[in-house]
């Protein structure tokens, strides 16, 4: 095999290895299922939901999150989006404190907006301060002031760690956790490109007529 050759398998296996789930717990930890499931269920009057664990520093969760919401708008149903941080990234919980700053206090769109900026930025941010830096950058692309400090009663904090026990509750080992629910039951999606046929099966499960069905590509 020629060295370009090789060069572009080596390329293209460290790819497939980064877009792999991040684990939070050792794999000899792991469970086989989900412990406590009561809280997989939709929003109140909602047949179908998706409801999602992500880290922002989590190539995984990035490449995840363009099938997520094209699926949310396709098929017009709620999404439920926690943080879960995973050990050992560097700047994720500051990057999630960023996003809920400004899904509380200036506007969810906003928020979601800079989640998918961060994710598609990833492999810019080498420490803290690159992300500090980004954020300053996209507060003022926004017109938005970037608040000296940003979580001073440590509320923002409070939500995240919220969600990181929520998902300690269930039993969650990595991120992206996708999960399609009904007031019947639950799927765990653990293939992105599975999405749209976890959907159609919820739907259909629950009586719910499913739109014209397009399987998400990688």
């Amino acid at each position: 095999m020629s060295r370009v050759l090789v060069l572009t398998a080596l390329a293209l296996s460290l790819t497939a290895v980064s877009a792999k789930a991040q684990i939070a717990v050792p794999s000899s930890q792991q469970p086989d299922h989900f412990r406590d499931t009561s809280m997989l269920v939709p929003p109140p009057g909602a047949k179908v939901a998706i409801i999602e664990w992500e880290d922002l520093e989590c190539p995984a969760c990035a490449h995840a999150f363009p099938f997520v919401h094209m699926a949310v708008d396709h098929y017009k149903i709620p999404y439920v989006r926690y943080d879960f941080l995973i050990p050992g990234h560097i700047w994720s919980r500051e990057a999630a404190i960023y996003a809920r700053y400004l899904q509380d206090k200036v506007s969810p769109e906003l928020a979601t907006q800079y989640r998918r900026e961060v994710f598609a930025s990833q492999f810019k941010f080498a420490s803290k301060d690159d992300l500090n830096r980004f954020t300053q950058q996209f507060f003022a692309k926004n017109g938005k002031q970037l608040p000296f400090v940003i979580d001073p009663t440590g509320q923002l904090t409070r939500e995240i760690e919220k969600d990181v026990a929520l998902g300690n509750k269930l039993g969650l080992t990595e991120t992206p956790t996708l999960v399609v629910v009904t007031p019947k039951g639950w799927i765990q999606v653990k293939d992105v490109s599975d999405l749209y046929q976890a959907i159609d099966q919820a739907q259909a499960s629950v009586g719910g007529a499913a739109p014209e069905h397009h399987k998400a590509t990688k």
